[in-house]
């Protein structure tokens, strides 16, 4: 008998990006192996967002191009998960009859029995559970880089954005130990693994389960003290729960990246109080002067949202004044999407499609306006690039590779004639700044062979099999076929 294959596709934040890497970890601990290329896998898992509006469209859309696939292929089988499937449950059968399995973002750890149990009874399987039944690191992951690691902190959100559906589909903050967390940590650094960017729906608040309100400050700290752990960042913080000891050890601490990701939404004051967000103007831009006087070198940016309900011209004026005050490195943008469930849906004054629009455009102007700057600014000085694969070359004539800066920056380099893997670091200078990234192309400063890069090279990923059952063990990439969508983790 064969060994059936799989392939997941990942859609949304980081949150999933790492959900999507247990999910490759189940499978093959219960006997599934990745697809080979363009093959046809015997399974396929659409692990979904719901935090913006076409994230129906996109699900039903692949559902749509697989249905052919599936009707060639009788064994094959469909499985839905992720935040879309904890909302929609049952109506995803329903519209499309040809998926076999939904399951929620409490219950990842039960796929592999779901389509054990799908194929037995030749019916559909919905399981959705409304708390969490196995904390998630608990689980094996199969990692997707040979280099860089997801590590949740804590799962779930216990604030209440009224444009937000994330706490009603994640549930309430649960934290994990501080043990548990850089038990992973070390694990995969023992591996190889060089990066570890520490996950949460809001990092700030970690510790809350047991008390510890200056928990996340003495992690990152904790972290300094690992031997080979070269980067460490974390996403996302929330400027209401941002507190300065964290600042002090983002600064005080080698290892922890100059790099800060802190969700605004809004600049006017009125906008952020019918959002729930529980912070003004005032405050968000004084913890980005904190953080700048501590580390001058910060990269920082931010999630902003357009057309919220009510938003008037002043209060979008607000918004452009903030960005230019702020001065981001960059911007997730999104246009306000009505999601039901969440208490912005039925707010009154909803804007139109062509203010939004607007609006939206003209916020890009200007953020793109000040990152350029920025950018410019770093013309001729040395940077320290991790040699990223996600990225991949720039383009063909030139034959740049591309890596990420300590502070987060996406850099195109030339090569030259060194011999450079993923995983690898180089030191460069660099030569021109664009919008949206920088490029270096004098000569290599320096080049360093990692381990990382060795294990990259040979087709390498470490694969955990959750904290307190193992050490990583290596074995060949997962298939994740869709790289982090638009949204951050809010």
């Amino acid at each position: 008998m064969s060994t059936r294959t799989y392939q997941v596709r990942t859609f949304g934040c980081q949150m999933n990006v790492h959900d999507s890497e247990r999910l490759a970890g189940l499978l093959e601990d219960a006997g599934y192996a990745p697809v080979d290329g363009d093959g046809t896998p015997d399974v396929v898992v659409l692990n979904t967002c719901a935090v913006r509006e076409n994230a129906d469209n996109k699900l039903y859309g692949n559902l749509g191009h697989l249905r052919p696939a599936k009707l060639a292929n009788p064994g094959m089988q469909i499985a839905v998960g992720g935040c879309l499937a904890q909302k929609d449950r049952g109506d995803i059968v329903r519209r499309a009859p040809w998926v076999d399995v939904v399951f929620g973002t409490h219950n990842i750890g039960a796929l592999p029995v779901l389509l054990e149990r799908a194929r037995h009874n030749e019916e559909a399987q919905v399981e959705i559970l409304e708390s969490l039944d196995t904390f998630p690191s608990t689980l094996p992951a199969r990692r997707d880089s040979a280099y860089s690691g997801w590590v949740s902190v804590s799962v779930g959100c216990n604030n209440t954005c009224t444009f937000c559906i994330v706490p009603s589909l994640r549930g309430k903050e649960k934290d994990r130990r501080p043990g548990d967390v850089l038990a992973e940590v070390s694990a995969l650094v023992a591996e190889g693994v060089i990066e570890v960017t520490l996950l949460g729906q809001n990092v700030n608040s970690y510790g809350v389960e047991f008390g510890d309100r200056y928990a996340f400050g003495k992690l990152l700290r904790a972290c300094g003290d690992i031997d080979g752990l070269e980067r460490v960042r974390f996403t996302s913080p929330h400027p209401k729960d941002f507190t300065s000891d964290v600042i002090a050890a983002m600064a005080e601490t080698p290892n922890v990246c100059h790099q800060l990701h802190m969700p605004l939404q809004s600049g006017s004051d009125r906008v952020l109080k019918a959002m729930r967000r529980s912070y003004r103007q005032q405050r968000y831009l004084s913890i980005i002067d904190e953080v700048r006087a501590a580390m001058p070198d910060a990269a920082i940016t931010t999630d902003i949202i357009v057309g919220f309900p009510g938003e008037t011209e002043e209060d979008f004026e607000e918004t452009l004044n903030v960005v230019r005050a702020a001065r981001f490195s960059s911007a997730f943008t999104f246009q306000y999407s009505r999601r039901p469930g969440t208490p912005a849906a039925t707010l009154p004054d909803q804007l139109s499609k062509e203010v939004v629009q607007n609006r939206f455009e003209r916020l890009i102007a200007v953020q793109e306006e000040v990152s350029w700057a920025a950018n410019r600014a770093l013309v001729d000085s040395t940077v320290e690039l991790l040699v990223s694969t996600g990225e991949g070359r720039k383009d063909a004539d030139t034959m740049r590779m591309s890596g990420r800066a300590r502070d987060g920056r996406l850099v195109h380099f030339a090569p030259g004639t060194a011999r450079i893997r993923p995983g690898d670091v180089v030191e460069t200078v660099i030569t021109y700044g664009a919008p949206h990234h920088l490029v270096a192309d004098g000569e290599l400063l320096s080049h360093r062979r990692t381990r990382a890069g060795d294990n990259h090279e040979e087709g390498l990923r470490p694969r955990t099999s959750g904290v307190g059952l193992g050490l990583p063990s290596f074995g060949p990439p997962s298939a994740t076929s869709e790289p982090v969508g638009g949204c951050a983790v809010i």
